[in-house]
């Protein structure tokens, strides 16, 4: 990732998700986000292309705050803020 670690907004939840595809990540993040309270930030990690779609449009129909969306080598990192 491009980003230091210092930049990074904090996070109460990590779900790895690399070497999963559609729709696994979004599953997964379903099940992971049900075990969090509101206020509380996930961090996901993907290799899946297809999150850089599934996981703006989970926020959008949740309603939850994508802090942090960025891309590097392969790799997507995303921040969700739960509401």
């Amino acid at each position: 990732m491009t980003n230091s670690t210092a930049d990074l907004p904090p996070f109460q939840a990590e779900l790895d998700t690399s070497g999963l595809y559609c729709p696994e990540p979004i599953m997964l993040m379903h099940n992971k986000v049900r075990d969090m309270q509101p206020g509380d930030t996930l961090k996901v990690v993907a290799t899946d292309p297809a999150t850089t779609r599934d996981v703006p449009k989970f926020c959008h129909f949740l309603g939850h705050e994508l802090l942090l969306q960025q891309e590097s080598e392969g790799q997507y990192l995303y921040f969700i803020r739960l509401v």
